[in-house]
Formats: C-alpha cells, structure tokens, sequence
C-alpha cells in the first residue's frame, strides 16, 4: 500500500500528516470539493480556513487527538503570517493527491 503520509517539524516537534478518507469528507465539508481546494492552494488563491483545515485534519488522520490538533493550531496557526503555513498545507495536499513520487521516506528534509 502506497504511504500517503508526510512527516515535518510543525510547532513542538515532528508529526505526522495524513488526508485519510475520512478526513478528505471532513475536509470537503468545511472547504469545498479536494479538486477545488487543491486548485485553491496551488494558485495561491486560498482562503485561511482552506490552511488550517488542511493542517488540523492532516494531524488527525495522522493520529493525533482532535483536542490536541486544535490545540496546535491554535499555538502555531492562529493569528500567524499565513505563508508560514501555506507551505506545510500544500505538501500535505500534494502528498494526498500524488502520493510520494520519490519512494523515499515520507518525512521532509
């Protein structure tokens, strides 16, 4: 099976994101279809919830506590310059879509 996740430094420490199925639902019915979203954060023509929402329900379906992920974005996403987390957003996007192109680990260097 294809590892959709992707793991880097966000906040703490290291985590680990992941858009699973339940999640991409989750995610459509706060944002808008995955399609729609992705063409959104690709054109730089997003929104800020299309940012937070990406990230919350990645550390979700990468395992943490839904009370922890809000926690953590409320630390480090919450009233932050957007492009600090656009980048980290758009990677977990990419790395549901595309899964990972490279076969190498799913962390980011």
């Amino acid at each position: 099976m294809v590892d959709l996740s992707y793991a880097a430094f966000f906040g703490d420490g290291e985590h680990t994101f992941r858009l699973t199925k339940p999640m991409i639902i989750e995610l459509e019915k706060q944002c808008g279809p995955i399609g729609a979203l992705s063409n959104r954060m690709f054109a730089r023509s997003f929104s800020q919830a299309d940012l937070t929402e990406t990230i919350r329900l990645a550390l979700i379906g990468g395992g943490i506590t839904p009370k922890r992920a809000h926690e953590l974005i409320v630390a480090y996403v919450d009233g932050r310059p957007l492009i600090e987390t656009y980048e980290l957003a758009v990677k977990i996007l990419e790395r549901a879509l595309f899964g990972n192109p490279h076969g190498d680990q799913a962390s980011a260097s």
